[in-house]
């Protein structure tokens, strides 16, 4: 692909109605399901006040993500001589295309560790190479991967993986919710989770926190987080949600999930809702099985959706699917993940969501119990998803989707509609000319800063 600058202003859109849920859990690289959002946090590594409402298909005029902290790597604004998201898009090759939909882990403490799991996974033996070979759209970071040891280290890794891909900037992304699914719970700001704030009833408080996680994540190299979690934990036995959901009432739930929003982009980092079109009310952990949930579309409008339609007003970058079924949504019974009705019917054309589709992690059992890892990989794109989350087998995943493009099962202008979502985040958030570099020196300084901590105290002391 030819080399040039790139620089890109970008509209997102963003309009209306509801949401749902999902969650993840983190597992030894090569032991079953690795949910892409949930693990304990000591793991070895965590103001808007009500939704938007806007009638559907309406013109939206986007609003600016937030006051920008000072020092966030700025949006891209268009220039006479940049080709912007389209000349991007126009440059790459299918190849180029089908890497941006994929955001797999990485195994080793730096971009050119060798591993056995890379070479295993991906047929080279280290970070660096994998990027340089297959070109995804991004990464996730996990501790149980060797990725995060210290705040150098972390730095020099998200450092050197942007090197490997000096084409189009990567998205980095990280499962930082706090409290129970912290991923740098060693290295970052102890932050309550979503229910401690929850019980505060401030929402500005829910701002505060993800400012102050968004901006020791970008000190860090980090440019995306799965967070918030958008789903209302609606059965006291769920198994996977329970204190990562910011409560119980859908009606309080929203405005928190729009504050954390908010705050995400005050922070100059992209935010993820998660997990549509619900994963409150099951009593099924989707890492080992298929949750099942028997709303009613009216109950779902009710229930489910507030929150996400929230986080769509407040011009959320990314909303990741969950491995749930929902039979009154979809009769066919697949997962949602999979499921063009839900995610093309009702997150895209009933809420007018037009960011990313994300996957959850695309090693749990929820996602595989019908269908082969490749025919996953091509039904998720299919169904309207953007980008793949940790497909277990990468290699197989990558070629099912070059051969689905190949033979039209997937239509080349299917495909450049994920892509220019992609390009699209990667441009509001800095991203789609060159990546900016992170300093470990600031970083130190910012990271469980005394200002950042004493955030910490104030909500542990107002969740009492």
């Amino acid at each position: 692909m030819a080399r040039w600058t790139r620089v890109a202003g970008i509209a997102v859109i963003a309009t209306m109605m509801a949401g749902c849920a999902e969650a993840g859990m983190a597992a030894p690289p090569t032991s079953g399901a690795t949910r892409a959002d949930e693990t304990p946090a000591n793991a070895d590594a965590a103001a808007p006040t009500g939704t938007t409402a806007v009638t559907p298909g309406a013109a939206v005029t986007p609003e600016t993500p937030g006051t920008p902290d000072p020092s966030a790597p700025p949006a891209a604004s268009a220039t006479a001589e940049a080709p912007g998201v389209e000349g991007v898009l126009a440059a790459m090759s299918v190849e180029e295309k089908v890497g941006q939909l994929f955001m797999p882990v990485l195994y080793g403490p730096s971009a050119d560790t060798a591993s056995g799991e890379n070479q295993a996974r991906f047929g080279v033996d280290t970070p660096a190479k994998m990027v340089a070979r297959y070109r995804p759209g991004g990464v996730i970071l996990f501790p149980w991967a060797g990725n995060v040891k210290n705040v150098r280290q972390v730095v020099a890794l998200t450092n050197g993986l942007q090197k490997a891909s000096p084409e189009i900037p990567l998205l980095i992304g990280i499962d930082q919710e706090n409290g129970k699914v912290s991923r740098l719970a060693p290295l970052v700001t102890p932050l309550p989770g979503a229910s401690v704030i929850g019980a505060t009833g401030d929402v500005s408080l829910a701002r505060r926190a993800a400012k102050v996680t968004g901006t020791e994540l970008r000190a860090l190299g980090v440019n995306l987080d799965f967070a918030p979690v958008a789903d209302v934990n609606l059965n006291p036995r769920n198994p996977v949600i329970g204190p990562r959901a910011y409560g119980s009432d859908p009606k309080k739930v929203a405005p928190m999930v729009a504050a954390a929003v908010q705050g995400f982009h005050d922070a100059g980092i992209g935010a993820t809702a998660k997990h549509f079109p619900g994963h409150g009310d099951t009593a099924v952990d989707s890492h080992t099985g298929l949750p099942v949930i028997k709303h009613s579309r009216s109950q779902w409008n009710r229930l489910d959706a507030p929150p996400f339609a929230a986080a769509i007003g407040k011009d959320v970058d990314a909303i990741m699917s969950a491995h749930v079924v929902m039979p009154k949504l979809d009769p066919s019974g697949d997962p949602a993940t999979l499921s063009k009705p839900i995610l093309t019917g009702l997150l895209r054309e009933k809420l007018g969501f037009d960011g990313v589709v994300s996957t959850d992690a695309l090693d749990m059992a929820g996602v595989r119990k019908k269908y082969r890892d490749g025919d996953v990989a091509v039904r998720a794109i299919q169904a309207g998803v953007d980008l793949l989350l940790m497909p277990p087998d990468y290699r197989e995943a990558h070629r099912a989707l070059l051969a689905a493009v190949a033979s039209g099962k997937i239509s080349e202008a299917r495909l450049d509609q994920s892509v220019r979502r992609l390009l699209k985040l990667k441009a509001a958030r800095g991203l789609l000319n060159k990546a900016p570099v992170a300093d470990p020196a600031k970083a130190e300084r910012v990271l469980r800063s005394a200002e950042h901590l004493k955030v910490a105290r104030l909500i542990a002391s107002r969740g009492r």
